[in-house]
């Protein structure tokens, strides 16, 4: 769905079908001594992991309270394990839940991927894209949507392998979505990694995912470990094909909430900043040509009268 398809009221009609706004960087606490003292605005939100921070006390808890105080925030879960055959861990979702409520967060999201059987596996195992495996995924994102008394976000992930492929991965999300009436975080540097190593069409893919959906954008760096084998680490700057992707997203589905992931090999705070005013001025940028837009069409509709 292209943004020049909405109604030029569309912008509003966007813009609350996102938890957050602007651009926004993941709260590590190898990070935190350095955003404490960020300037204003330098990041409109943050993320952190609802595992890492759940029942945290003494100084580590009120430094985290400052921060939920001062931005807007998400939970990105890690084990949730959605995919897995192994029942869902209701425990957790109600944790996550009164987490949220206690600090004001904004939307939960989790990786369309599972990562425990009788154990945790501590790697994102991929979900075979079969009709099968999107209704029982489907199924269990409903209920942890009844659970938490709100929607569920699911993340498309990076994969090094496609088991019992039986469709395409885009048409596996989409799915998805739609059997779950679930949202999408929709990780743009994942599809780039995955278009390059299982030889798919990253641009394409980004045209098929379903505007209505997509709640916000992860970007991030990864390691060219091999010709053939990108790997999606976070520990490095995000690459300019990855950029590139970023435009087009915002031009097939306008301006949308992105968050800069980086979870280790951390440079000084600048650099990271640097790249949070990146995405908001490509996001200043598409909004102005969107703008432009509107009032090109509303200009030719005074002549036409």
């Amino acid at each position: 769905m292209n943004p020049d398809n909405f109604p030029s009221n569309s912008s509003n009609q966007r813009e609350a079908l996102y938890p957050v706004h602007g651009a926004g960087m993941g709260l590590r606490r190898g990070l935190m001594n350095q955003m404490f003292d960020l300037p204003e605005g330098a990041v409109d939100f943050m993320e952190v992991a609802p595992e890492n921070w759940i029942g945290i006390g003494g100084r580590l808890g009120r430094q985290f309270r400052e921060f939920t105080e001062r931005y807007d925030f998400l939970v990105h879960g890690l084990s949730l394990s959605i995919g897995s055959p192994s029942p869902l861990d209701e425990e957790l979702v109600r944790s996550v839940r009164d987490f949220m409520r206690e600090h004001g967060i904004k939307a939960y999201s989790e990786h369309l991927s599972y990562c425990s059987d009788q154990g945790h596996l501590y790697d994102l195992m991929p979900i075979p894209f079969t009709e099968a495996a999107a209704d029982y995924v489907a199924e269990r994102i409903m209920r942890v949507q009844d659970i938490l008394g709100e929607e569920l976000i699911i993340e498309n992930v990076s994969t090094y392998a496609e088991p019992g492929k039986e469709m395409s991965e885009p048409e596996f999300v989409n799915l998805v979505l739609e059997k779950a009436d679930c949202g999408l975080l929709m990780d743009v540097n994942n599809i780039f990694v995955n278009s390059h190593n299982h030889g798919g069409d990253a641009e394409a893919y980004i045209k098929t995912m379903p505007t209505e959906r997509i709640r916000y954008l992860h970007i991030a760096g990864h390691f060219e470990e091999t010709d053939d084998t990108f790997v999606d680490t976070h520990g490095m700057e995000v690459k300019k094909d990855v950029w590139d992707l970023l435009r087009l997203t915002y031009q097939t589905h306008g301006v949308v909430p992105t968050l800069l992931e980086r979870d280790f090999n951390f440079p000084p705070i600048g650099e990271l900043l640097d790249e949070v005013a990146l995405i908001r001025q490509i996001q200043q940028e598409h909004e102005a040509l969107q703008q432009s837009h509107v009032n090109d069409i509303l200009e030719a509709g005074r002549h036409a009268v």
